[in-house]
């Protein structure tokens, strides 16, 4: 049975994007399907396939999966690449913590893939956010050799990160040349490329993103479709 991933817009959703990027990767069929985000803040259109009323959401059988992490977890199942054989525990951690954490750098740099931003005066907390996201970077590398963050092989630890490749080309986020050069390697990858073009050609609006990143700063750019 062919699984289905239900996921958000790709020009907001990071958290749909960290399966949908690892799937394509890992070369896992299964089948797509984009649900709009809602205008404002409920969650009960969702709520038809996901019991938490949000996206992403994995369809397999009879079992459904409602978290990026979950769905992650679920996979590793019956595909041994999800998580590198060497450093499989600190993958997992880094997965954690990218799951769990960087609220400041969520909320001061929001996924919007199809334009660029040029920030007016971020928060302290997204400066230290962004140290801490860099130095994982830089120990992964450093440990296993790169170019991926645990090695050869992209795995689910990259998958987590990925999102913030978008984040720092959209809003130009200042790193280090071993992060930057991560970053990328990632942009580089097939699967990155097709998810920017979907986002790019979706056409779709929602109020709340748009309103949210033309409050950090100035918008020098939109390459989205109108």
């Amino acid at each position: 049975m062919v699984l289905s991933l239900i996921i958000g817009n790709k020009n907001y959703s990071s958290w749909s994007m960290r399966p949908w990027v690892l799937m394509k990767e890992l070369a896992i069929p299964f089948r797509e399907e984009v649900r709009n985000f809602q205008e404002g803040s409920s969650l009960s259109a969702f709520r038809a396939f996901s019991p938490s009323g949000m996206v992403p959401c994995l369809l397999d059988g009879d079992e459904t999966v409602w978290d990026s992490l979950a769905i992650v977890e679920h996979l590793a199942q019956n595909n041994p690449r999800v998580w590198p054989i060497k450093g499989r525990s600190w993958a997992r951690s880094v997965a954690a913590e990218v799951h769990s954490g960087f609220a400041a750098l969520r909320r001061g740099c929001p996924m919007s893939v199809g334009v660029r931003v040029e920030l007016e005066n971020p928060p302290p907390s997204v400066a230290t956010d962004l140290e801490r996201l860099v130095a994982i970077i830089e120990t992964g590398i450093g440990r296993f050799g790169g170019p991926f963050v645990c090695g050869a092989e992209f795995t689910a630890c990259d998958a987590f990160l990925a999102p913030f490749a978008f984040r720092a080309q959209t809003y130009g986020l200042v790193v280090g040349k071993t992060t930057q050069q991560y970053f990328a390697h990632l942009l580089e990858l097939a699967s990155m490329q097709n998810w920017q073009r979907d986002a790019i050609a979706d056409p779709w609006r929602e109020s709340g993103h748009e309103a949210e990143v033309a409050a950090l700063g100035r918008v020098t750019a939109d390459y989205r479709r109108t």
